[in-house]
């Protein structure tokens, strides 16, 4: 048998086996595990109090998911209600909110994801509203 003959099956072999390896931390959407919950944006309102509270809102927003060497996982938006539900692998990852300029903004928030269960977690996006005792 010539030589290239050999060659093509085992390098298709090696690929397949390779491939097969390869991980990735998002799960579909039928994963036992990963992260949900929602984001929230606040205040929304320049002045409130007790007989007027102003309850922070749902909020649409975008968030990147990085493993814990900082790498990028994934991307996702928020729905209209601000409710999000992604799935992933046990591990730890890091939320990374997409900011406005200047505002909503939100911090990073570390999450650690177990096996068979949902992180349940709360983004809050500050909307920079603030009344003159908080300025």
């Amino acid at each position: 048998m010539p030589h290239g003959r050999v060659a093509a099956p085992i390098l298709i072999a090696v690929l397949i086996g390779l491939t097969a390896c390869e991980s990735s931390d998002l799960l579909g959407p039928g994963s036992p595990q990963g992260i949900e919950g929602i984001a929230l944006l606040g205040p929304t309102c320049p002045v409130q109090t007790q007989d007027d509270p102003c309850p922070d809102q749902p909020h649409q927003a975008r968030i990147t998911v990085q493993d814990e060497r900082g790498e990028f996982v994934t991307r996702f938006s928020t729905g209209e209600d601000g409710r999000f539900r992604v799935g992933l692998r046990a591990g730890r990852y890091t939320l990374v909110p997409e900011s406005g300029n200047p505002f909503p903004i939100a911090e990073e928030q570390s999450v650690e994801v177990r096996p068979g269960i949902y992180t349940e977690l709360v983004i809050s996006f500050d909307s920079g509203i603030r009344t003159p005792s908080e300025a």
